[in-house]
């Protein structure tokens, strides 16, 4: 599979990775800790000297309980790290993680190459239009935005995502959209088990016509199922990723792009013996 990033084609034959890069004060990981333009060209120095293929930039925490800033403070937030890292790193191919229209669009005329919408185009009625006029790789994130979904129906989730992505695929087509990334949304509107049972099932979202990427770093499925903090997460976030990978992820958004890497060369090995 290919993705057409600004005129240059990708060729996903191997997995590729998203390095995490969040300019918030609360993000449930590493909120706070980007707090300069400094800190946060060292932090993308080091992504990229690890081996990361993007670097996904987010100025909205998307974690349970969170309150969303204005859209002004969001284009804050984004805007001026987006010209350091370009300028810096000017070969850098950077996501923007926004569900708001207004700051894809803004960023993606910075020189972003993506966008990374966690709301599948649900917050932001004009999201797929501007998608229709900038013609650039879009992650569909599964998010149910109104309710959990009932405990019953555990073993229906794979069904409810691919119906949720067949819909909106479908309306990204007549707008135009062709390179879309499918990102079944790991703790966004899901239970414990439900996350559980997607992620044993991977195999079986995207219809195999699409790349399916995973963002389940040091997430709270990890923490609640085995009582730790994210800090202590990093290696059950691997056990995760390796698992994800075994059933044919192309993409794994991550805060620890070394680790990640070790997973992705274990299984291409295992896979060729």
């Amino acid at each position: 599979m290919t993705i057409n990033f600004a005129g240059s084609l990708l060729r996903f034959k191997e997995p590729k990775i998203m390095g995490i890069v969040n300019v918030t004060p609360d993000s449930f990981y590493d909120g706070g800790k980007l707090s300069s333009e400094y800190k946060i060209l060292q932090h993308v120095e080091s992504l990229l000297n690890e081996g990361c293929d993007f670097i996904d930039i987010g100025g909205c925490s998307t974690r349970p309980g969170a309150k969303f800033p204005t859209e002004k403070e969001e284009l804050k937030r984004v805007i001026s790290p987006i010209r350091s890292i370009l300028k810096t790193f000017p070969k850098t191919r950077i996501s923007i993680d926004t569900f708001r229209s207004k700051v894809a669009e803004i960023s993606v005329k910075e020189g972003v190459v993506m966008i990374n919408d966690i709301s599948g185009g649900m917050l932001d009625k004009k999201m797929f239009l501007l998608l229709s006029k900038m013609k650039i790789p879009y992650i569909l994130n599964h998010m149910n935005i109104k309710k959990k979904i009932d405990e019953k129906n555990i073993n229906t989730i794979i069904i409810e995502i691919n119906n949720f992505f067949s819909t909106k695929i479908y309306y990204l087509k007549q707008y135009g959209v062709n390179d879309i990334i499918l990102d079944p949304g790991f703790g966004f509107g899901k239970t414990l088990k439900q996350n559980f049972k997607l992620l044993k099932h991977l195999s079986l979202i995207g219809f195999e016509d699409h790349l399916i990427i995973i963002g389940i770093s040091r997430k709270s499925m990890i923490q609640n199922f085995l009582n730790i903090s994210s800090e202590e997460s990093l290696n059950a976030t691997s056990i995760i990723h390796t698992l994800s990978l075994l059933q044919g992820v192309k993409l794994l958004r991550v805060h620890d792009v070394k680790e990640a890497i070790e997973c992705i060369k274990l299984v291409q090995y295992y896979r060729k013996i």
